[in-house]
């Protein structure tokens, strides 16, 4: 904030005080005002802007304490700093305990004054930014600004809001890519820890060691190559909220573990002794079926249980074809202001092929769909040309009467997925390589 722009009031009734600290802040660059008496700071209160008002303790008529509440209830983020002749500490104290940024004494150290209201300007600063952070943390991921048009996404968007305001723990269950991450920032940004951190950890993306050091933190030395001490994920959600991003894929000894950190809300770093206190909530993603993988072993029935209080299931996109047309539209606008390209919306050729796709991707899949798409098409109108050419050829195909045609065109596009890689797509398919194998000689898919 430029100087010019602070405006500075000095209230008190002795001219050689208002003369000298308004030629003080003139000089320094200040918008200065003076006032003799608390009536006249009211009336320029009301008719113009201040930031911080300079109060004589004793005023003629109403005192500079009074005068103070008076300021607060006109505007609570005007800095008060009051002056007095008597360095009374029951009084100091007094006007502090009333809203003061502090006090001085008379006579008055230049020095010392432009020191103070360096300090005054600062906190003020941050008083706004805090407060403008604040409104915009309010103002994000607002339940009616989620793209859904279908009953069962208004389904969903009810629980989030029901289950928002309360520190319950929460699964989002569903495939991949269907906005799970969206719906569980949509809790946190509606709840009473909006203001402390989101902090997301994404359980399948790392080894089971550094997904240990990810969580826990750890001390200096605690292993081969920690040279520095560093805090984890748990330590960093103290306060907010704590996402696990596909938790099924946690080994049975982190699940451990982190149940003990959430029953207890303590834990220590690896390598350290030192208990760390936190306080945060948990909200939980997966894709995968735990009550399945409780009977396989490989995953812990009480960590289930700590973690399946409030369970949310986020239906696929085939599931839900009314969502498709106002996401699609949407990723239009996104992706043409990202790109500065002049395209306003979709043909209705194109809308159909995608509604008519299966989207096993999910929403992300469509997203991607359409960025593709707006980066050839020059406008004004995405066209069927312009998607991908699984949609359109999955589309423009007969439909599928016979189980072995649907089992043949499920394996190619598989196989097209994978970029043909044989032992991830056995493994999507959930059947061995040789069965596969013999699938792809059966079908004629080579």
């Amino acid at each position: 904030m430029n100087k010019k722009d602070i405006g500075i009031l000095i209230v008190d009734d002795e001219p050689s005080v208002r003369n000298s600290l308004s030629k003080w802040f003139e000089e320094d660059g200040y918008r200065v005002g003076s006032a003799n008496d608390a009536a006249d700071a009211q009336r320029k209160l009301q008719e113009g802007r201040w930031d911080i008002v300079f109060l004589d303790i004793k005023l003629p008529g109403m005192d500079g304490v009074e005068l103070q509440k008076r300021i607060k209830e006109i505007d609570p983020h005007i800095i008060t700093i009051m002056i007095t002749a008597y360095a009374s500490v029951d009084t100091a104290v007094r006007s502090l305990k009333e809203g003061a940024f502090d006090y001085v004494t008379k006579p008055i150290d230049p020095d010392y004054l432009t020191h103070l209201v360096n300090n005054a300007v600062r906190q003020q600063q941050l008083t706004i930014e805090n407060i403008q952070l604040r409104e915009q943390i309010t103002k994000l991921h607002k339940f009616d600004e989620i793209i859904c048009e279908s009953s069962q996404m208004e389904k969903v968007l009810e629980l989030a809001k029901m289950v928002a305001p309360t520190d319950t723990t929460v699964m989002i269950r569903g495939e991949s890519g269907v906005g799970k991450e969206l719906v569980a920032r949509l809790i946190h940004a509606n709840s009473k820890r909006r203001y402390f951190p989101f902090v997301p950890v994404n359980c399948g993306g790392m080894a089971e060691s550094l997904l240990e050091s990810e969580f826990f933190g750890h001390e200096k030395g605690a292993f081969t190559g920690a040279e520095y001490q560093r805090k984890g994920k748990l330590e960093m959600a103290d306060g907010g909220t704590l996402f696990l991003d596909e938790v099924g894929n946690v080994s049975m000894k982190t699940q451990m573990d982190l149940l003990r950190t959430l029953e207890t809300k303590q834990f220590t770093r690896l390598g350290g002794n030192k208990v760390i206190n936190v306080d945060f909530r948990v909200v939980c993603a997966t894709n995968k079926n735990l009550e399945f993988a409780i009977e396989e072993g490989t995953f812990r029935e009480d960590f289930y249980y700590r973690l399946n209080v409030f369970t949310i299931f986020i239906p696929p996109l085939r599931e839900r074809p009314a969502d498709i047309p106002p996401l699609a539209e949407h990723f239009v606008q996104k992706y043409a202001i990202s790109m500065n390209k002049n395209i306003t919306g979709i043909s209705d050729e194109a809308m159909e092929m995608l509604k008519r796709h299966h989207w096993p991707g999910n929403v992300r899949e469509l997203a991607n769909a359409i960025e593709r798409a707006v980066v050839i098409e020059p406008g004004p109108l995405l066209r069927k040309e312009d998607l991908p050419i699984q949609i359109v050829q999955k589309s423009e195909s007969p439909q599928l009467e016979s189980l072995e045609a649907v089992e043949k065109a499920h394996i190619q596009y598989i196989l097209e997925k994978t970029d043909r890689n044989i032992s991830q797509a056995a493994r999507t398919l959930k059947i061995d390589r040789v069965t596969l194998y013999s699938k792809i000689k059966k079908y004629g898919l080579k």
